[in-house]
């Protein structure tokens, strides 16, 4: 596996690896087609009629035929190839936008970071998010310190199925501040009086850089490696 620095370089071997596989079983694929066709001409020639043999033209146009099965065996190989190459470049390019940048994937965790401004102003700051895969009624969304206890709750009415990010500036519900550090939040969607079991809670991670290998394009983030399958919403 190898980081952004090597990107270039394991597309190209991944690449050459992969045309080289597809090449050798459409050549295998189209031997065994010409040897087919060859086979089956052989036999006609012997059992023709010799009163009524097969003309040149008639001949000439059989191997005509082959030639052009030929021709588009290998053309929908070299253009399977270049689907596969393309497909990989971009997302690995769609990877690469994102170093630097947060994404939010499966998770519960909330990192609450401090600030000082220049004029000795402090700012608490965090985010998060929800994914709803259905409309809900209501959201609850509670966020709790190490030691379990509920130190703020927050609540959402009409909310249609997508992708939420969340900003907590960690004003506690009983308006003070919270201290910066970890803590971890649950959420709980309801419809027509009934819970949903399609609310996911959703943590940051900061892109910081990609790697390439056999098991695909992969962001590495401050909460460890993810898929971009994984990724909910860039930042």
């Amino acid at each position: 596996m190898t980081t952004i620095s090597g990107i270039v370089d394991t597309a190209t071997l991944n690449s050459t690896t992969s045309t080289t596989s597809t090449s050798t079983t459409s050549t295998d694929s189209t031997t065994a087609d010409q040897d087919k066709f060859m086979k089956l001409l052989v036999t006609q020639l012997q059992n023709q009629d010799p009163l009524n043999p097969m003309d040149n033209a008639e001949m000439t146009s059989q191997l005509a035929q082959l030639s052009t099965v030929t021709g588009i065996n290998k053309l929908n190989t070299t253009l399977t190839s270049l689907q596969t190459d393309l497909s990989t470049n971009t997302q690995t390019t769609t990877a690469i936008s994102m170093i630097g940048k947060g994404i939010l994937v499966d998770g519960k965790g909330i990192e609450l970071s401090s600030s000082t401004a220049t004029d000795g102003t402090t700012t608490n700051s965090s985010v998060f998010g929800i994914d709803l895969a259905s409309a809900a009624e209501n959201v609850t969304i509670t966020i709790a310190d190490s030691t379990g206890k509920t130190v703020r709750t927050m609540s959402m009415s009409n909310v249609d199925a997508g992708t939420y990010p969340i900003s907590w500036d960690g004003t506690t519900d009983s308006n003070t501040t919270a201290a910066a550090g970890s803590y971890t939040f649950s959420v709980t969607a309801t419809s027509g009086g009934s819970t949903l079991t399609d609310a996911t809670p959703l943590q940051l991670a900061a892109v910081a850089s990609v790697s390439t290998g056999t098991s695909g394009v992969k962001l590495n983030t401050s909460l460890g490696q993810f898929a971009m399958s994984d990724v909910k919403e860039v930042l």
